[in-house]
């Protein structure tokens, strides 16, 4: 029996089975990408999941994977998806591709890349943590995100800065909350007719007074400046399990607690010390709201 041929001289049966081809092969590249990318998602991602939070990883650590698998899923989920289709070379085309545009995008996108590999170093070497207070050229604030390219901190003024990782790998970085105590330091002026030794005593005494302020290592007061209408008193305490709201507090009540001493002991705080006192406590209120 003759094939039946269009007027335009199209062979039908040829062309059913091209589109049927077609189709076949859609059909394949959506089956196999669909249970790939579900089988991913669902199971393998909160498998993952699950075994660094068994193994005690941290939030950073276990954000990090996150990114890192679902990229792995997508990727492995188009292999696939394409080898059901019919296209087993995929593969290999895709490796000989991605290496071309891998090196491409490794000139075009140096920066891309060390932010990148910079926070790998930060979750490996954890120099801080999601939720800790850093300080870093000039700014400050809590961490509250590490991506694999930027990190994004709070500020104590309510605003989001995203920072690249490779600002923070190079650059030093102050972690006041990395140890389980923290020391602090506030500089009293008293005039030059009063006592030392009696002022002193009285910074002192206000420290241990202070509920929050830690007995060991004991609180201690140096003489650390001369000027031309006051000496400079350096007081040094230490306070426990530091954190930025705490450590705010306590200073602001143990310099409010020093000034109402002073006066109560007639000990003479020159006009530019009891400004900046003053200063201190209203700037530390501000910047302790949230």
């Amino acid at each position: 029996m003759e094939p039946v041929v269009l007027q335009a001289g199209v062979d039908v049966a040829a062309l059913s089975r091209q589109l049927q081809g077609y189709v076949d092969n859609a059909v394949g590249f959506v089956v196999g990408f669909a249970l790939t990318y579900l089988l991913g998602r669902y199971v393998l991602a909160p498998l993952i999941r699950r075994v660094l939070a068994a193994r005690g990883f941290d939030e950073s650590m276990r954000g990090l994977t996150d990114s890192l698998v679902a990229a792995v899923v997508v990727v492995l989920a188009v292999s696939i998806g394409f080898m059901a289709a019919g296209f087993p070379r995929f593969l290999t085309a895709a490796a000989t591709l991605g290496g071309a545009l891998a090196l491409a995008v490794g000139f075009a996108a140096q920066d891309l890349v060390g932010n990148f590999v910079a926070g790998v170093f930060i979750i490996k070497d954890e120099p801080f943590e999601v939720g800790d207070w850093i300080e870093w050229d000039g700014n400050g604030g809590r961490v509250e995100d590490i991506d694999l390219r930027v990190t994004r901190v709070r500020t104590f003024d309510n605003e989001r800065i995203t920072v690249p990782n490779g600002d923070l790998a190079n650059n030093a970085i102050t972690n006041p909350v990395a140890y389980d105590t923290l020391r602090q330091k506030f500089t009293f002026g008293i005039g030059y007719d009063d006592d030392i030794d009696h002022a002193t005593d009285c910074l002192v005494e206000e420290a241990e007074a202070h509920d929050e302020i830690l007995d060991d290592p004991a609180p201690s007061v140096r003489v650390t400046e001369l000027g031309d209408s006051a000496v400079g008193l350096q007081s040094r305490f230490w306070i426990d399990d530091p954190d930025r709201g705490d450590f705010v507090r306590v200073r602001s009540e143990y310099v409010h607690a020093v000034k109402e001493r002073f006066d109560e002991e007639g000990i003479d705080m020159p006009y530019v010390y009891r400004q900046l006192t003053g200063e201190v406590e209203v700037l530390e209120q501000v910047a302790d709201e949230p």
